[in-house]
């Protein structure tokens, strides 16, 4: 059995006013892709995918300069975060064991969460495993709801939740854990019948759970693992985050 990871890194980031897609943004001078490529090496996890899509020139340019192998596919038409994974269907196939798909534009995402949201994935025996964070101000996040052996019951969208819901503070960090096998078997059911037209990573594990599968949620150790950038305002914000919290790559 072999843990392998998926990067979604596709993403054009228009507000960040700069021709390059987006996990190709720096911080403390460091791509923020390659953040997320340290945590997974830190962590064990060595057989990495990238999805890319938005100038991938950029990315495959980057790739090209690692030491280390890593693949990539393409997502020529971005329709979701479930359509990217859907590129990497091939790599998932080559596969048994499990995958960690993380957004590569989430920098803060650490080694020991990745590693702790694993262990408590395979100990559990879930499909799959949301990695989420507690938040003092969760506007605009989806909300974590457990049932009451604390399992998922659900990811419910800020703009979904009722007052009760809203006033949960545990949010998806965009960061899973599947069995590989298991997220093949619903990866193709995955619809978009939604107002974008996009197919959605949170609706495996709605599927999931409507097969009757188990589905855990692992706290992060620290809420900055949900942080990112959508411009440039919010990229300097992560870069005096960096710095003050002393962190690196």
């Amino acid at each position: 059995m072999s843990n392998c990871a998926i990067i979604l890194a596709g993403g054009e980031g228009k507000r960040m006013k700069s021709d390059k897609p987006k996990p190709m943004s720096l911080v403390l001078g460091k791509p923020m892709l390659q953040w997320v490529f340290s945590a997974l090496k830190k962590a064990g996890v060595d057989d990495i995918c990238v999805v890319k899509g938005y100038h991938k020139e950029y990315i495959e340019d980057y790739l090209a300069t690692l030491d280390y192998p890593v693949e990539s596919v393409y997502q020529k038409e971005r329709l979701g975060t479930g359509h990217a994974v859907m590129m990497a269907k091939d790599f998932l196939s080559a596969h048994d064991g499990n995958v960690v798909i993380l957004n590569g534009d989430a920098p803060f995402m650490t080694a020991e969460t990745i590693k702790n949201s694993l262990r408590q994935h395979t100990e559990s025996g879930c499909a799959a495993t949301v990695i989420s964070a507690e938040l003092d101000d969760a506007t605009g996040y989806g909300r974590i709801v457990r049932d009451e052996n604390g399992n998922l019951r659900a990811i419910v969208e800020h703009k979904d939740a009722d007052e009760e819901t809203l006033k949960i503070t545990e949010v998806n960090s965009g960061g899973y854990w599947f069995d590989c096998q298991l997220l093949l078997s619903v990866l193709g059911k995955i619809k978009s019948d939604n107002k974008a037209g996009e197919y959605y990573l949170p609706d495996a594990v709605k599927l999931l759970l409507a097969e009757g599968k188990t589905v855990g949620a692992y706290t992060a150790e620290c809420s900055d693992a949900v942080l990112g950038a959508n411009d440039p305002g919010q990229l300097e914000e992560l870069n005096q985050i960096a710095r003050a919290k002393g962190y690196s790559c």
